[in-house]
């Protein structure tokens, strides 16, 4: 039996969420960097390169490439030999969401009704 503990869950949420807001995926940064030397157009030349030196600013201050990051969802696929301890698994989640937008300074954006926009003031929504 496997057994996984609620502070790795909460810790490895953690820092996905804050790697995912501030390092863009190798391939879409090298991308980003073809299109630059590939373009004609000046403006797009610059505004391309906005976005490079924006990536790399984030990378290096760990600070979001944007903050407006939406809400988290998370699918946990779990095998019947899987254990976890020292808590549950929903709230083991929902604390490493939340600790990851707080020190990862993303904008805790989820409403509670979308008809009134009210904001929860929070960060996920789970339904397990």
């Amino acid at each position: 039996m496997k057994e996984i503990t609620c502070q790795e869950i909460t810790e490895t949420l953690k820092t996905i969420c804050i790697e995912a807001a501030t390092n863009l995926p190798k391939d879409v940064y090298q991308q980003l960097h073809q299109k630059h030397d590939e373009e004609d157009s000046l403006l797009a030349k610059k505004t391309l390169q906005v976005l490079i030196d924006n990536a790399d600013l984030a990378r290096e201050k760990q600070m979001p490439i944007c903050q407006d990051t939406g809400m988290a969802f998370v699918y946990v696929t779990m095998g019947q030999e899987v254990h976890i301890t020292g808590g549950s698994l929903k709230e083991a989640i929902q604390e490493g969401i939340r600790q990851g937008y707080i020190e990862g300074y993303l904008r805790k954006s989820v409403v509670s009704d979308p008809i009134l926009r009210e904001n929860t003031k929070d960060l996920s929504l789970i339904h397990i």
